[in-house]
């Protein structure tokens, strides 16, 4: 019996082959990659672009961040070192009402104030006590070596409340000034500073009182009233070194 003839079911396409065309030897197709339009090429690198752009920017904000903060971290600390200078000289000792001064009290806008019969303290809500204002005002000024500036401005003012007409009264006022500078209230500083020399006119602390109000003014970007304020201090107060610090500081105006 003869072998059964193979029968080609693709009669009607003419030649045929397998693979089919396109494919290669082991079947898998053989026509190409598929590649991604140019524009979408051209999009993503725009992204990338835009992206490397945005984070060059960042760093640029967050660089003078940096160099605000280490700015504020600087006068902090140089406030900090001036409080300790100031502390270390031995001025929490109170100062009697020696410095007479030749001309009228200034406010904190530099101007002269009103006469010390009207700018005179209310009376104290408790009766004199030199030792307990003593022991009231130590404990107080130890608030500030400890560096606990929060509770020693509550001190001071609760001190300053209590015994207005206290011969440490212009000292504590004076270090209210400095407490608050120190935490960087500038506004409570200045108006401490300026209760010093409207409220005791004729204390040791004026001086000083109206130099550190100056700084305070120059701090807060007044130029005006420090000039002002500096030019009474050198005027009124000659010989101290309240007087000589101001004088060099106009000279850098």
């Amino acid at each position: 019996m003869g072998a059964a003839p193979v029968v080609d079911n693709n009669s009607g396409s003419g030649s045929s082959s397998y693979p089919p065309a396109g494919y290669g030897t082991s079947g898998a197709y053989a026509g190409g990659g598929v590649t991604a339009p140019a524009s979408a090429q051209g999009q993503l690198f725009m992204q990338l672009q835009q992206m490397q752009d945005e984070i060059a920017r960042l760093r640029g904000v967050v660089e003078v961040q940096q160099n605000d903060i280490q700015r504020m971290k600087q006068e902090a600390l140089e406030r900090y070192q001036e409080l300790d200078q100031r502390i270390a000289s031995g001025a929490a000792a109170p100062a009697t009402n020696n410095s007479q001064p030749s001309g009228g009290a200034i406010d904190a806008s530099g101007t002269p104030s009103a006469s010390a019969a009207q700018q005179a303290p209310a009376a104290g809500t408790e009766p004199p006590d030199p030792a307990k204002e003593k022991l009231y005002y130590e404990a107080a000024f130890d608030l500030i070596k400890a560096k606990d500036f929060d509770k020693a401005s509550q001190a001071f003012t609760a001190f300053l409340r209590k015994y207005p007409n206290s011969s440490y009264a212009g000292n504590a006022q004076y270090w209210l000034g400095e407490v608050n500078l120190a935490k960087g209230d500038l506004q409570g500083a200045g108006q401490a500073f300026a209760k010093v020399s409207q409220q005791y006119p004729k204390h040791a602390k004026v001086p000083d009182s109206l130099y550190k109000l100056a700084d305070v003014e120059r701090r807060l970007g007044h130029t005006d009233k420090v000039k002002g304020i500096l030019q009474q201090v050198v005027a009124q107060y000659p010989g101290t070194s309240a007087a000589q610090l101001a004088q060099r500081d106009l000279q850098r105006l």
